[in-house]
């Protein structure tokens, strides 16, 4: 029966570099961003009886799930309020009207 290799303790805590968390980035800046950033500053001109129409064609090969995931959690952060819609080819963003 082969022995068993003993692991020092110390050795695999010491395996990955410890760094302060006050040197951390905490924000969420996913593969996304740039695309969602520019829907959003694009939405905040908007008025709120006109959607934005964003081609999926045109989004690099992001799934919808994925974008509108990647919005509402954006404009969530941002404080502002948003209603989406998809067909075949388009998604729809807008500015929900505080007063409904």
């Amino acid at each position: 029966m082969p022995k068993e290799k003993k692991v020092n303790p110390l050795q695999s805590a010491l395996k990955y570099r410890r760094v302060a968390i006050a040197d951390l980035d905490r924000g969420r800046r996913g593969k996304h961003h740039d695309l969602v950033q520019g829907i959003l500053s694009e939405l905040k001109g908007a008025s709120t009886d006109s959607a934005l129409e964003i081609p999926l064609g045109d989004i690099g090969g992001i799934g919808l799930a994925n974008l509108r995931s990647a919005v509402h959690r954006a404009a969530s952060t941002e404080g502002l309020p948003i209603e989406t819609l998809a067909d075949e080819n388009n998604f729809y963003v807008w500015k929900r009207d505080s007063g409904k």
